[in-house]
């Protein structure tokens, strides 16, 4: 399907964020013109300040903007947060909140693609996770997702909505606080030790350029009212990480298991299926996971 350049306004939540940034660049050299909100003061014209939260806050955007597409990203979405209640207030509600004022402003965007989280998995006891499995999240992010995916399908009947699973991907510009940025950045500073959590789990570690053509692909499908896995089917063992960096930097880290870092529901091994991914889309590839890190020691 071809982009139409007279409707292809594309309004990303939280677009100053880490997958935000990516998307925006991406989004706008692929024909698409870009609007995003941000809850700090606007640095772009394109950017608007707006709490999802605040149900008049994100109605005055959408009214503003008339979006023909909506991808909502902006979440608390690292698993550590330790406030529950600012957990599920934004990822929930804050999402019910666009939802419903798109509904009020009598705007139907052509689609809508509203972005879970393979934590929903929780353990399932199986190496690769598909769609059809039944969610057993272990963790309030992983909840409040789970949560979040029950109340976007209330609005199935209004919108073209697609729920998406995103499995673990990482880049330029992720937060410190995250795996492989933590990683990478003791590297660059040459560290002699790294202090982990749980050092025997294996996770995909896509691109998060390989995230973002998959949304832009999934904007202009035919396809509604699904949950997608955003996965590749490419486990990356943690050691193994650490095995590529010690390649990359030219010396061996120190790796010291932190009991602090240590997370006691850990999920073990989480990679995805993409069978239901690639039916609809055919193949997506991207960059080899070394290449990946080799961007990111180099930045």
């Amino acid at each position: 399907m071809k982009l139409d350049s007279l409707s292809n306004k594309v309004l990303i939540t939280g677009i100053n964020g880490f997958t935000g940034v990516h998307l925006e660049r991406y989004l706008s050299e692929n024909g698409f013109n870009v609007y995003g909100t941000v809850v700090d003061t606007p640095k772009f014209r394109n950017h608007f300040q707006c709490d999802i939260t605040h149900k008049t806050e994100i109605k005055n955007v959408i009214s503003n903007i008339k979006p023909d597409y909506v991808i909502h990203i902006a979440a608390i979405s690292f698993v550590g947060e330790s406030n529950a209640s600012l957990i599920y207030n934004v990822n929930v509600m804050g999402t019910e909140n666009i939802l419903q004022a798109l509904l009020d402003e009598n705007i139907s965007p052509k689609k809508i693609i509203v972005v879970s989280s393979a934590t929903v998995y929780g353990n399932q006891g199986k190496e690769i996770l598909d769609e059809s499995m039944c969610p057993k999240p272990v963790n309030h992010y992983g909840i409040s997702k789970l949560a979040m995916e029950h109340m976007s399908a209330n609005y199935f009947k209004h919108f073209d909505i697609i729920i998406t699973r995103p499995f673990n991907y990482t880049g330029v510009g992720q937060a410190e606080h995250f795996l492989i940025p933590k990683i990478v950045n003791h590297f660059r500073d040459k560290k002699d030790t790294i202090e982990l959590g749980n050092i025997d789990v294996q996770r995909e570690f896509n691109d998060v350029r390989y995230v973002c053509s998959i949304y832009s692909r999934l904007l202009l499908s035919d396809i509604k009212s699904e949950i997608i896995n955003i996965a590749s089917n490419r486990g990356v063992k943690l050691l193994d990480v650490i095995d590529q960096m010690n390649a990359l930097a030219g010396y061996n880290i120190k790796v010291a298991v932190n009991p602090a870092f240590v997370r006691k529901d850990e999920i073990k091994s989480l990679t995805g299926s993409t069978e239901k991914l690639t039916s609809i889309l055919g193949e997506v590839e991207q960059k080899v996971f070394l290449e990946t890190l080799e961007d990111m020691y180099k930045v």
